[in-house]
């Protein structure tokens, strides 16, 4: 048997070192040693659950009853399969998009949220400065914790949507719309699928109140988040772009503040009374999408509120190619709901979606480091959108069809006998 010949050794020399011994610089702050670790939205999660208190990571994290609408929405990203095309020049991608007669520079914007100085004191200003520099919408809720000229103000030059909720008092909800027109927001959004407040059992839970109530388990969960209650209570006082105060629950607010009255013909009361752009958020039936499709507003968004409000109602991305087959040459269609990755957008926009829209992921970097986490959000989003278009073979979002996702199907209706 012949034996193999020995490995002749020696010693390293210096310059042959050099180039293996090159050490990282050193990161001091260690807002951007965490950031920079966090490679996904499910990385940017799990540093917010341990830097924002229960209640408040709950108010995000949470949904209605079971909290099966969210899971479900999620899940169906996930059943998707990919069919990427090879042998494709994808050097450059183009990830711009017109939405609703404006370029934007990716097919996302930052969905309107409620409270969102609670989650962390940068709040709306922190989302509308990192959309500006993006080039992507922002939209302020009628519960934001920042007044509709204040986040203009923050974010000049910016494209801002003002999401509507109509209240009981309907001179005061058209008051903040005149506000927001006032203001320069292009954009309404009518969000419809909140007649009441939906059963939000982890802020029940959590005795979830308008500010924050100390209790000894609040004050218990939090002394090792004191960043939290530092920023809390050394900063201008949690305010609504709204209301003046609230001491009760969240979904007492709602329902206290809500109109469960309004029709279709409120739908365009309301699109008469606003100068620009109207989308209605919250469908969840291709019949629904038909008739508002039919008022003339100029987009749907496909939406069950995060599953927030009806547990186990339709899930947005199913809805889509139904709904664009229905009012596609019509309106714009939009989605919204369970999107965590930048492949979740990519594979909405290929099953029909116009532009979509992300809420728990822009506050998981919110509450993770502020503006900077926003920041990270955007560019963890931006990175998979165009890897994830390469990778299919695409240079351009409208090169996106259905031929490149197959939903696998998980939830099958059974047949009615």
């Amino acid at each position: 048997m012949s034996q193999s010949p020995t490995i002749k050794r020696q010693l390293p020399k210096r310059h042959d070192l050099a180039p293996l011994l090159k050490f990282k610089q050193p990161v001091w702050s260690a807002k951007e040693r965490r950031l920079a670790k966090a490679l996904t939205i499910e990385d940017l999660r799990r540093i917010a659950k341990r830097r924002t208190p229960q209640a408040a990571f709950d108010y995000t994290d949470g949904a209605a009853e079971g909290e099966v609408s969210l899971a479900r929405a999620r899940q169906a990203y996930a059943d998707v399969e990919f069919h990427p095309a090879v042998l494709r020049d994808v050097s450059d991608v183009d990830t711009t998009r017109e939405v609703l007669g404006k370029t934007v520079a990716l097919p996302f914007g930052i969905a309107p949220t409620g409270f969102t100085r609670m989650m962390q004191t940068e709040g709306e200003r922190a989302g509308a400065r990192v959309a500006r520099e993006a080039g992507i919408p922002f939209a302020l809720s009628t519960m934001g914790t920042t007044s509709i000229e204040d986040v203009a103000e923050a974010a000049p030059g910016g494209r801002h949507f003002f999401q509507l909720y109509m209240w009981k008092d309907r001179d005061r909800s058209m008051a903040l719309v005149d506000r927001a027109a006032k203001a320069g927001y292009d954009t309404l959004l009518v969000t419809v699928d909140v007649p009441v407040a939906g059963a939000r059992l982890r802020d029940v839970r959590n005795g979830m109140t308008i500010p924050p109530t100390l209790t000894p388990r609040t004050v218990a969960n939090a002394i090792p988040r004191p960043a939290w209650w530092i920023n809390f209570l050394t900063t201008e006082p949690l305010a609504f772009a709204s209301l003046d105060s609230w001491s009760g629950t969240v979904a007492e607010l709602l329902d206290t503040m809500f109109d469960p009255t309004v029709q279709y013909e409120d739908l365009a009361w309301i699109k008469d009374q606003w100068p620009g752009k109207v989308v209605v958020k919250g469908v969840q039936s291709v019949e629904d999408a038909r008739r508002i499709a039919d008022v003339g507003v100029d987009a749907v968004l496909l939406s069950n509120h995060g599953g927030r409000q009806l547990d186990r109602a339709p899930v947005p991305f199913h809805l889509l190619p139904e709904v664009v087959k229905e009012v596609g040459n019509d309106v714009e269609v939009w989605v919204d709901g369970g999107i965590m990755s930048g492949q979740d957008i990519v594979a909405a926009i290929a099953h029909g979606a116009h532009f979509t829209e992300v809420g728990r992921a822009y506050l998981y970097g919110l509450m993770a480091g502020g503006e900077d986490g926003v920041r990270r959000t955007v560019e963890i989003l931006k990175g998979q959108i165009e890897r994830t278009m390469r990778l299919l073979g695409v240079a351009t979002l409208d090169e996106l069809q259905p031929s490149h996702v197959t939903q696998l199907e998980r939830l099958q209706p059974r047949v009615r006998r």
